[in-house]
């Protein structure tokens, strides 16, 4: 059996990348971080990092939702993988 937090982590992992397939997305996700694209590129595996890219979604219901159907999942799927990697 898979553990929850991988799933939680391919979870959001998936999220991310349809968050940096727009560039306008892209660009307000590293706005409101204040991340830098080098600096993603080095945390891509930090569950920390991973929660704040699903907070982020959370924060734009329209772009959680659409996150959600694009990569088969749900928003409350979405939501629960944050919380967990929150607490990880």
């Amino acid at each position: 059996m898979v553990p929850a937090e991988t799933n939680a982590d391919a979870l959001a992992l998936q999220a991310l990348v349809w968050t940096l397939g727009d560039s306008g997305r892209a660009n307000r996700l590293l706005d409101l971080t204040g991340l830098t694209p080098e600096e993603l590129r080095a945390r891509i595996g930090d569950p920390a990092l991973l929660a704040a890219a699903l907070g982020f979604l959370e924060a734009h219901e329209p772009d959680l939702i659409a996150c959600a159907v694009e990569i088969g999942s749900t928003p409350a799927e979405l939501v629960a993988a944050r919380a967990m990697l929150e607490r990880a």
